[in-house]
């Protein structure tokens, strides 16, 4: 009698093992950052042509399903433009946009292999300009503080990102755009387990030129250097999606009785 006790015991050991594991990477990477560098430095930064460029103001809290610039190649040349797209990739063979709330983000791991991912890592990569990211450590079981991420030089970077064109039945074709996260570096550990992949600039034509699909650049897919980045506390109102404005940058004092983690 007390071998299906057993066995019930181990299979609920293995459900709860999974359960932890569902929940660990169920938990959102890189869902807000914040763009404040004016056109006219990412024109010079990505090597585009101001006068080329779509208008696009700063965001403080850019959030997935809201229209952002990415820097790209051009459909019929090796000139690098910038377009603007939808947060939440949606594949080409899509039945319907739907699928684009949860693929903001795509895991290192899984972009030449996972079908929503594969077509776009071989052919449409991108690059998506940013200044500063936002993820939020949990205190405790009601309470996560939020954090900001930036370069310590100041400088704007850019995110690994995919693209893709979905065109429906009727009407206009959407183009959207994921940002790939890997492993977290030491500065983001005491945080979140992941971080988007930020790319060295030495890196972004390699990332961009489609190149050989049996030699894809996966190897860019690494965590950035933490000597070279910054981290401090933010707001809470970076929460709050409706929120947008520059103070949402801006270092909040720590917890009363709470050591900071970041010099």
């Amino acid at each position: 009698m007390r071998i299906p006790f057993l066995f019930a015991a181990m299979v609920a050991a293995q459900l709860a093992c999974k359960a932890r594991m569902i929940a660990r990477y169920a938990q959102p990477m890189c869902g807000r950052f914040a763009r404040r560098s004016t056109q006219q430095v990412l024109a010079d930064w990505f090597g585009v042509e101001l006068e080329d460029m779509p208008w696009f103001a700063p965001t403080y809290n850019a959030a997935p399903q809201s229209t952002q610039p990415v820097v790209r190649f051009k459909r019929d040349t090796a000139e690098r433009e910038v377009a603007l797209l939808r947060w939440g990739l949606v594949p080409f063979w899509a039945k319907d946009p739907k699928l684009g709330y949860s693929t903001f983000n795509a895991r290192a791991e899984e972009v030449a292999s996972k079908p929503v991912f594969r077509e776009a890592m071989k052919k449409r990569r991108c690059l998506v300009p940013s200044d500063a990211f936002y993820e939020w450590k949990k205190l405790d079981a009601k309470t996560k503080k939020p954090f900001a991420f930036a370069l310590r030089s100041g400088e704007p970077y850019a995110f690994a990102g995919l693209w893709e064109r979905w065109k429906p039945k009727e009407g206009e074709p959407l183009e959207s755009f994921s940002i790939i996260t890997t492993d977290c570096n030491d500065l983001m550990e005491p945080i979140h387990d992941r971080m988007p992949v930020i790319l060295d600039p030495r890196d972004y034509e390699r990332w961009l030129e489609p190149g050989d699909p049996a030699r894809l650049p996966v190897d860019l897919l690494r965590p950035y250097p933490a000597e070279k980045m910054k981290a401090w506390t933010v707001s809470e109102k970076v929460g709050n999606v409706r929120n947008d404005e520059p103070d949402l940058l801006a270092e909040s004092e720590a917890e009363v009785g709470s050591p900071r983690l970041f010099p």
